[in-house]
């Protein structure tokens, strides 16, 4: 009986595989592409059904910029910046506050979600630049720390009503995340997600291979080509990248970044000019860019070494103003060498 019953298990196993490779052979790709939260996004997914769900992916960002966009004057997030006494949580609001003071915590505020009077101060908000000066840095510093807001049964708590919250460094990776969840709620198990450059990926293609996505290299001035540094093998996860070589303005010879570092209120400094990210979720991973962005190429290699839920590639100028990437060994391992 045992024989037999180990004969039917193979059976069983052989049918099952079939079947499963029959399924596979049904999917069919179906690529969607538009425009969101001012910039693009591209979906591919295999589905057996050929569906073509880019109208319920249309109305799904519009629903997302009701809660988190601060360009529009009627989300959630606006209100609470505007103080409105009536302005109910929702669960994405929430969801991203969460999270974003988690990174918070991890990194001791190189992330911090309330910057938004500095950034725009400094001309990378909705704002025209200020003419700045440390004077008037520091009396907008005193608006910038996250540990000055919370949330306490649904409600947004300020330590002081003109401090104001921008989920612009991690919003996008969340709204991968939720598109994700979407497909997956179709039994869609194989996709590609990219909003912006903020990545997630599941599953494989259907002759088996990982997907592949890019790490841009970062742009000379005036340059507007886009080159690939190198081709990552991505599945099951998320890649974000944060830069400071598109975004940025130029003063009295002087370039300006456009990710600002909430300890100090002014742009960043250092020779680390594109930060990508590998993580579990692409909110992780879009959080984690900008922070390391702030941190700098040594503290963040620093920070990867004792946070293995982590992997980076690193592009920078050494001191001959020359190009150099470092990368994590487990994003290494996952590098393309076709």
């Amino acid at each position: 009986m045992k024989k037999l019953w180990v004969i039917s298990v193979i059976g069983l196993l052989s049918i099952l595989l079939f079947v499963k490779c029959g399924s596979n052979a049904d999917l069919k790709e179906v690529k969607i592409n538009g425009m969101a939260q001012g910039t693009y996004y591209a979906i591919t997914y295999f589905d057996d059904q050929e569906r073509n769900l880019q109208p319920e992916i249309d109305s799904f960002f519009k629903a997302f910029d009701r809660s988190a966009s601060v360009y529009l004057a009627s989300s959630i997030i606006s209100k609470v910046n505007n103080n409105d006494p009536e302005v109910e949580l929702d669960d994405t609001f929430i969801t991203i506050f969460d999270a974003a003071q988690k990174v918070s915590e991890r990194t001791a505020g190189a992330f911090d979600i309330t910057t938004l009077p500095l950034t725009n101060a400094w001309g990378f908000g909705f704002t025209d630049p200020m003419k700045l000066d440390s004077a008037t840095v520091d009396s907008l510093l005193q608006y910038v720390n996250y540990r000055n807001v919370s949330i306490t049964d649904d409600r947004v708590n300020k330590s002081n009503p003109a401090i104001k919250v921008d989920f612009n460094a991690i919003a996008q990776g969340y709204s991968a995340d939720l598109i994700g969840k979407i497909l997956e709620k179709k039994g869609i198990e194989n996709y590609l997600v990219d909003v912006g450059g903020e990545v997630i990926a599941k599953g494989r293609k259907t002759d088996k291979s990982s997907w592949k996505v890019g790490i841009e290299k970062p742009a000379q001035d005036g340059d507007e080509t886009r080159n690939i540094d190198v081709i990552i093998n991505l599945e099951n996860k998320a890649l974000a990248t944060s830069g400071n070589y598109r975004r940025f303005f130029l003063k009295d010879g002087i370039k300006y970044s456009h990710t600002i570092d909430p300890s100090t209120g002014f742009p960043v400094s250092h020779t680390l000019l594109s930060a990508s990210v590998l993580a579990a979720d692409c909110m992780t991973a879009d959080a984690f860019a900008t922070a390391f962005m702030v941190m700098g190429v040594e503290k963040s290699k620093a920070f990867l070494a004792s946070n293995p839920d982590l992997e980076a590639h690193f592009i920078y100028t050494n001191q001959e103003g020359k190009y150099e990437t470092w990368t994590s060994e487990g994003l290494e391992k996952l590098i393309s060498k076709q």
